[in-house]
């Protein structure tokens, strides 16, 4: 059975940042086990539902790091010669908003 959101999230914040893959990838690897369980086709429909919803959150969560990680070889690439990495807040839509 999959991990409900509670125990998904105590698991994270008890492992250092070394010893533990990025978060893009245990979201990806906890959402490709959610897809395999409900295309089995056993679960019943509330536990069904709970894996959809998590499903949902955890895509989502991809995304905005899938985005985050775009915008940050966006600036790189803009700023050619002047390589510079600098901390930025992405916008509500996604859209790139270098610092001035």
């Amino acid at each position: 059975m999959v991990e409900s959101p509670e125990t998904a999230d105590s698991s994270t914040t008890g492992a250092s940042a070394a010893s533990s893959p990025p978060l893009f990838e245990q979201s990806l690897e906890k959402l490709e086990a959610l897809v395999s369980e409900l295309e089995s086709g056993e679960l019943p429909l509330n536990e069904a539902l709970a894996c959809f919803e998590q499903g949902v959150r955890l895509t989502r969560e991809c995304q905005n790091a899938l985005n985050a990680a775009q915008q940050k070889v966006q600036l790189l690439l803009q700023r050619g010669e002047d390589i510079v990495l600098q901390q930025f807040e992405p916008s509500a839509g996604g859209e790139l908003n270098p610092p001035e």
